[in-house]
Parts: C-alpha cells; structure tokens; sequence
C-alpha cells in the first residue's frame, strides 16, 4: 500500500474516531420565536426546538449546550466555528444548502398570512398590492414576499425580530404578516393582542424557496457528525411518540410530521 493511502486511511479513521469520541455539541438558536424557542421569565430557554433538541442528544448520546445569536447571523456564526450545529426552526432551502449541510427533514410547518379580522384580504401579490407585509429578517417567508409580492407592488418589510412585526402589526403600521404558522399561532393569535386577527386563505407554496422541511444546519463536510444526528432522528421519528407528544404540547396538535 502506498504511503499516500496509507495516510489518508489513518487519518480517516483518526476523524471517525473524534466524532465517535464526541460527547458533546453547541446548538446554535435566536431566541426569539415562540413557541419553537424563546426565554422563559427566569431566563432559562424553552419551546418545541429546545425539547426536540434535548431529545435528539439523548439519542445520539450527545451532551448538548446552547448559543444565542440574530436568526440572520446564524449561518456565519455557524461556519465561524462559534457553535456546532444550528437548530433554529431552519428550513431546508436549495440557496441555503449551498452555504451549509443539512440533516434529514425533522418536521414540516406551513407557511401563512396573518391579518386584521373582517379585512378581506388574500396571500397573494394582487390582493396585497400597495400593503405592508412584515416578514422575519432573512427568512424563507421574506424570501418568498420578496420573489412573489414586492415585484407586484407589495411593501414588504423586513425585521429583525417576529415580536416586533407582531407590534407594528397591532399598532396599524403593518397590514399583514406571512410566518410560520405555529409560530403565527402560539406566538401572536393565541394570545391578548392577537384576539382581533387571523389567519387567511390557504398556506403559501413554493419548495424551492420555502423548502422540504425544518432540519439541523452544519457545516460542509462533517459529515460524520450529520450522520450521528440523522440515525438519531429517524430512531425518533420510527418510535413515533416524542414528536406527536411535543406538537400537542407547543402546537395545539398541529401535525408537523415530514410528508413523505
């Protein structure tokens, strides 16, 4: 055997050998997305992404930590090495696999328009043209009413926290706003100052932009770590219990199981 393989198996097997001794992993988050994550009173974090995540370690003999950061920055952040994996309701997007890997598809949510009760309005470009639409800073969903709507005369209006849209939007200086509907559910509707608005009209379509499911974000080429973390997502999704059991806890039931 040449040298040059031999090498090159040794230091194969040296990567396996640290991934397999690896007990540990940095989730990466914006905690600012109840009910997928978001800080209690005490300060200590919660929601459907923090238990989830809890349970995947679980599987993949992992302890897991956690770092806080913008929901646009994470994908820097990630590759700047300051955490390890990001778990932060991302959905998987041909334009974000380009910067990252992905694990398997871990669950599904639709995407829909929130607005004012009794306003007919649509989500569509024709029926919002001339209104603002208030959309999470480098999301899919601006990505979406960015391709889709503004073209078309849409406002679409960009920020960097989903409280502060569902703020403008109480107060009258938004008309609408497209998110996650779980996220739309708990966060806003299910709540005092979500009493007077609702969801409209059928969710959003687009799984280029929007993609095929929310999973876990690495970077390029630890692949061995992605593989860890896939076996212990489908042992979760096979037993089928944990996530039925969260989405009743955090989503009213909602199904969020990946549509195969």
């Amino acid at each position: 055997m040449k040298l040059r393989n031999i090498i090159g198996l040794a230091m194969g097997l040296l990567v396996t050998q640290q991934v397999l001794a690896q007990d540990s992993i940095r989730y990466g988050l914006e905690a600012l997305y109840p009910p997928f994550e978001s800080k209690a009173p005490d300060g200590k974090l919660v929601g459907f992404d923090i238990a989830l995540g809890n349970a995947i370690c679980k599987q993949a003999d992992l302890k897991c930590s956690w770092v806080e950061g913008a929901f646009d920055t994470l994908i820097p952040a990630l590759k700047a090495r300051k955490f390890d994996v990001i778990n932060s309701a991302m959905n998987i997007t041909a334009q974000r696999a380009k910067a990252i890997d992905f694990t398997i598809p871990i669950y599904q949510v639709p995407t829909q328009l929130i607005v004012h009760k009794g306003v007919k309005l649509l989500p569509n470009a024709k029926s919002l043209k001339g209104k603002n639409i208030g959309v999470l800073q480098a999301s899919i969903q601006q990505i979406y009413a960015v391709k889709h709507w503004q073209p078309k005369g849409v406002n679409v209006v960009a920020y960097k926290d989903q409280n502060q849209v569902y703020e403008d939007l109480t107060s009258g200086r938004l008309d609408g706003t497209l998110v996650m509907s779980t996220a739309g559910q708990q966060g806003f509707l299910d709540k005092p100052e979500g009493k007077d608005f609702q969801f409209v009209g059928k969710p959003v379509i687009d799984k280029k932009i929007l993609g095929v499911g929310i999973g876990y974000g690495l970077r390029k080429g630890d692949d061995k770590l992605r593989e860890r973390l896939n076996s212990a997502i489908r042992a979760i999704q096979k037993d089928g219990k944990i996530i039925p059991k969260l989405s009743k806890e955090y989503f009213g039931g909602l199904d969020v199981s990946v549509q195969h």
